[in-house]
């Protein structure tokens, strides 16, 4: 197997393990607003976890050793004396990042994504809290064969991207990232339970009430923390389908 932490490599395997955007339930349309048209029609169960405000972070562990990002670009790697401190996302994930280089799977890169959150991160820090805290969720994860991630390296930049934001990357099912984090020792972002598709709203009216119980966050840091949350990310089980409802989006375009 050829080496795969290289410069040649970084710029193509940064936009290979990008996380790619979750589409809002109801389309975006003008200013901001949300239309009526519901852009994704959920089937069987599906599952609500907490959206949390912070800022999204990536751990991409490979035999080589494991890099942290950020969502748009990489920040430091195992071997590294210098990193980039950029919204202390290094800071935050560097020791577990070392302990993962420790159980590396020898012939597949594995990515984890998630959430750093609380003191210095972002204008909603103040909602989970009021010292100098700092946590990290995980909200999903997918793992590809080392031969796989090579053949993808070979083709040009725009067309990894294109194939990652097309889904190519093949995240997890529930089950599975559940389990990755319980072995791995991670905290999920919380959940807020298990519904029938049927259930999901269909209006925008129907929508903002079906959020309403959601508007406290279950991962406060401190006791002191305002506790608003932002909102919530909806999937079916097997990720096929996912879409995030954000209490912003529904009040500034309901007026509520």
């Amino acid at each position: 197997m050829r080496t795969l932490l290289t410069e040649l490599h970084l710029t193509k395997l940064n936009s290979l393990t990008k996380y790619p955007s979750i589409p809002t339930y109801h389309t975006l349309g003008e200013k901001g607003r949300l239309t009526e048209a519901v852009q994704v029609s959920f089937e069987g169960d599906c599952v609500a976890t907490e959206k949390i405000d912070g800022t999204n972070a990536r751990l991409i562990c490979t035999p080589e050793g494991v890099l942290i990002g950020s969502r748009e670009d990489l920040l430091w790697a195992t071997s590294d004396l210098i990193y980039n401190p950029a919204m202390g996302i290094v800071s935050a994930l560097r020791e577990k990042a070392l302990t993962l280089a420790d159980t590396a799977i020898p012939d597949a890169l594995l990515a984890i994504y998630g959430e750093v959150y609380g003191r210095g991160v972002g204008a909603a820090a103040k909602n989970y809290t009021t010292s100098d805290k700092v946590g990290f969720r995980v909200f999903d994860a997918f793992q590809m064969p080392l031969q796989t991630v090579m053949e993808h390296l070979e083709i040009p930049v725009e067309r990894i991207a294109s194939w990652r934001e097309n889904s190519g990357q093949p995240f997890m099912d529930v089950f599975a990232l559940d389990t990755l984090a319980r072995e791995r020792g991670f905290e999920r972002v919380p959940t807020h339970g298990v519904f029938a598709a049927a259930v999901m709203p269909r209006s925008l009216g129907e929508a903002h009430a079906f959020l309403a119980p959601f508007a406290k966050t279950l991962a406060p840091l401190d006791a002191g923390a305002l506790g608003q949350a932002e909102g919530i990310v909806v999937r079916s089980r097997d990720r096929r389908q996912i879409a995030k409802l954000r209490f912003e989006d529904y009040r500034r375009t309901l007026k509520h």
